[in-house]
């Protein structure tokens, strides 16, 4: 048993060392936090279960790492410590028995900070004037980053006359934590993907890895954040409590943040919870809170263990971050015929939720990632937000990884997937057939524009799909008054009115009907135009490619969607089915050689007081007009609303005739 025991205690101890070399000295981890803490808990309570003195090299008794050989050693002048790590409310129970334990039931409060997610530093002022900024090392010796940290806005060059005392102390120690907010952190890896380069893991390495640069500059081109939390050397006598400290310290001129003075430890954990509630909110990132006693004086009655003082601990968070392996790669189909690939993991506990699935986002984000069945990854859940997998661990890679490719064919109704180039998400092309589509896709069919079917909104579609009766759009040209009469809240005479607004939407136009079949990137101007150069709708499906772009409003893209579309025999079918069930048009051809606006165009601006510009364009359309979005020599009218602005003024420049409302009206009715 204590030969197994010594053996596991060594390996952790080898591996330990290694990730905090990897963390605090090349801020490039291979573990997540939560793995690490861990490792960490299982090396001090095998240590306990051995009952051996602990040699002072063991990880339980270190802080960070040596300082790297990068940069000059710089000595503290007090350690700088290392915080005991409470996971659980039990275990925070025990810290507050433990506590007052020690003190004898002597009174005390508590103070509530939060723990920012950043770089530890120590920063050395003499007579009031920054000489020294240094890392935390391994607590007593770290990094000279003096010239670095002068270019973070937030640190003061000087202090100022706090208005407490006359003057500043000679020698004073501000410790604190470098951090980089969420939003800078999220554009500096757009630059650096943008760029080539290797992206950041998150924004605590992204602050350490700007900190710890030989150049300045680079770090000055980095938007670094600073918050105080304490004094080392020359901080004694500067107040009583933590509270009115940090109160000296922002007088300083020194930013500190939101505090919660508490006096018991129920009131701790209702505090842990709201700051896990109000988490995501705030600008950056915080993994915890730290509780400390408040009255400095009894900090040094309680003095400290191994490598952290007794007086503090942090209350950690669930992890955000986990690692787990990628066991195999599914692919979904959304309401719009997005397919996005889903990662099946090892179940792992992760945000206080256990998680098997992650998205992957789509094949873009798989390429850019270097994502492979069979990887290590590291999975991110923030609140509610669904879990992502964030990177691989490359070093972890076996051997017989797969290669994740998109498969040909929708995975729900076997149509093929189209992905247009220079876009990322893939799509299902049989948006008339697709089941996973049928929601969305009736609802649109169905929308006022398209076949303008009154009183089949979303929860009635909701309600035909999930009870059955309808499979494809198609199902809704063979629904009985009785069906309807049966659904829940639906009676006779609602069902007969639905049935009828059905029967009355079967007279359509083409242009309304191409739109109504939510084909991508057709909306009602383009549906409009396709109607019209075509005029029919079998000429609409015989047309090429070189056909579809000579029509206005048509590029290659568009182009490529239509054609997908109708390529999809069950797309087709659908669309026989319709046609069947009686939806019919009038000559679109014949029918615009006798409208009396053919040939016309018009622009629309400003606001209409008798109708929405929306409903001015449908009417202008259906007598046969073009409706465009800018003034041109080719303009036959501008009708202008109230509130016209720059198109009036282009209107007038070329001479192109300017319609009020009142005449617009006219030529409506005329």
């Amino acid at each position: 048993m204590s030969s197994a025991l010594q053996t596991r205690i060594a390996a952790l101890r080898v591996e330990l060392k290694e990730h905090n070399y990897r963390y605090y000295t090349l801020d490039a981890p291979l573990i997540a936090d939560a793995e690490y803490d861990e490792k960490l808990r299982e090396l001090q309570a095998l240590e306990a279960q051995l009952g051996e003195p602990v040699p002072a090299d063991s990880p339980s008794q270190l802080v960070g790492a040596p300082p790297s050989e990068t940069f000059a050693a710089r000595e503290h002048g007090i350690a700088l410590l290392s915080l005991a790590n409470a996971f659980s409310a039990d275990e925070l129970r025990d810290f507050d028995r433990r506590l007052r334990q020690h003190l004898d039931d002597t009174p005390f409060s508590y103070i509530a900070e939060p723990k920012i997610d950043g770089l530890a530093i120590n920063l050395r002022y003499e007579q009031g004037v920054l000489t020294v900024a240094a890392t935390r090392g391994d607590g007593r010796t770290g990094e000279d980053v003096t010239d670095n940290v002068r270019t973070i806005a937030d640190i003061p060059w000087r202090l100022s006359a706090d208005g407490i005392t006359d003057d500043i102390p000679a020698l004073l120690e501000v410790r604190g934590e470098v951090y980089m907010g969420k939003a800078a952190f999220a554009a500096l890896n757009r630059a650096q993907q943008a760029a080539g380069e290797k992206e950041f893991a998150n924004p605590r390495n992204a602050a350490a890895g700007s900190l710890r640069q030989l150049d300045a500059k680079v770090t000055a081109s980095r938007p670094l954040g600073f918050f105080a939390y304490g004094v080392g050397a020359g901080g004694e006598g500067l107040a009583e409590t933590q509270f009115d400290l940090l109160q000296r310290m922002h007088a300083m001129g020194f930013p500190v943040q939101d505090v919660a003075v508490l006096h018991d430890v129920e009131a701790l954990l209702a505090h842990y919870h709201h700051m896990l509630e109000i988490r995501a909110g705030l600008d950056y990132e915080i993994d915890g809170v730290v509780y400390k006693v408040n009255e400095l004086d009894l900090h040094d009655a309680l003095g400290a263990v191994a490598r952290s003082p007794r007086w503090a601990v942090a209350h950690k968070f669930p992890a955000e971050e986990v690692q787990t392996t990628l066991l195999d790669v599914d692919f979904q189909v959304g309401r719009t015929g997005a397919i996005t690939p889903v990662a099946r993991l090892q179940p792992v506990a992760v945000g206080g939720v256990t998680v098997s699935n992650a998205t992957l986002h789509n094949m873009d984000e798989i390429r850019r990632k270097d994502v492979h069945i069979g990887d290590v990854v590291v999975l991110r859940r923030a609140g509610d937000v669904i879990p992502e997998v964030v990177r691989v661990l490359i070093e972890a890679r076996p051997a017989d990884v797969r290669r994740i490719e998109l498969p040909d064919a929708c995975p729900v109704c076997a149509s093929a997937i189209e992905q247009v180039e220079g876009e990322a998400v893939a799509r299902c092309s049989g948006g008339l057939f697709c089941t996973a589509q049928l929601k969305e896709a009736i609802k649109h069919f169905a929308s006022r524009r398209a076949m303008n079917i009154d009183g089949l909104g979303s929860k009635m579609v909701e309600q035909l799909v999930d009870s059955g009766l309808i499979q494809h759009v198609d199902g809704l040209y063979r629904l009985s008054a009785d069906q309807l009469a049966a659904l829940p809240r639906m009676g006779e005479k609602s069902a007969a009115n639905l049935i009828a607004a059905i029967e009355s939407s079967k007279q359509t136009t083409l242009a309304r009907f191409i739109y109504a079949l939510g084909i991508r990137d057709v909306g009602e101007a383009t549906a409009a135009s396709l109607a019209r150069h075509f005029g029919s709708f079998e000429a609409l499906l015989a047309a090429s490619d070189e056909d579809l772009q000579s029509v206005a409003d048509v590029g290659p893209v568009v182009a490529a969607h239509v054609q997908a579309f109708f390529a999809q025999a069950h797309n087709r079918e659908v669309i026989d089915r319709l046609r069947a069930a009686g939806i019919a048009w009038p000559d679109e051809q014949a029918l615009a050689g006798q409208l009396p606006l053919a040939g016309h165009t018009y622009v629309l601006t400003g606001s209409l007081s008798a109708m929405s510009r929306s409903e001015a364009k449908q009417r202008l359309q259906a007598l046969g007009a073009k409706v465009t979005s800018s003034v041109s020599a080719k303009t036959t009218a501008l009708i202008a609303g109230e509130k016209s602005g720059s198109k009036r003024v282009k209107a007038e420049e070329l001479a192109v005739p300017v319609l009020a409302e009142d005449a617009f009206l006219e030529l409506l009715n005329g």
